[in-house]
């Protein structure tokens, strides 16, 4: 799916994407307070698992032709790579 888009798209659905997590990243930044990466962070791994899940679904042999499934995937991969890391942070401080 990102194979066929050309570069002006591309840079306008990542733009649309770093938007749309920033306004969330705003939101979780202070709901999660230091447990977070702040607003920034948070916003920078929202939209880098995006991206990695929709990759990952297409390697994997994934048709996301239907926007709908892509835009799930792709939002169920960048809270899963926020949770991760939130995670990790958390039990390196704990420890």
């Amino acid at each position: 799916m990102l194979w066929n888009l050309g570069p002006g798209w591309l840079l306008m659905a990542v733009a649309v994407v770093a938007i749309l997590s920033f306004i969330v990243a705003l939101g979780l930044n202070a709901t999660m307070g230091e447990d977070g990466f702040g607003a920034t962070g948070n916003a920078v791994i929202i939209t880098a698992g995006f991206f990695l899940a929709i990759i990952a679904a297409n390697m994997l042999g994934y048709r996301l032709s239907d926007m709908r499934f892509a835009t799930v995937t792709g939002m169920c991969g960048g809270f899963a790579c926020l949770a991760a890391l939130t995670f990790g942070k958390a039990l390196a401080s704990r420890l």
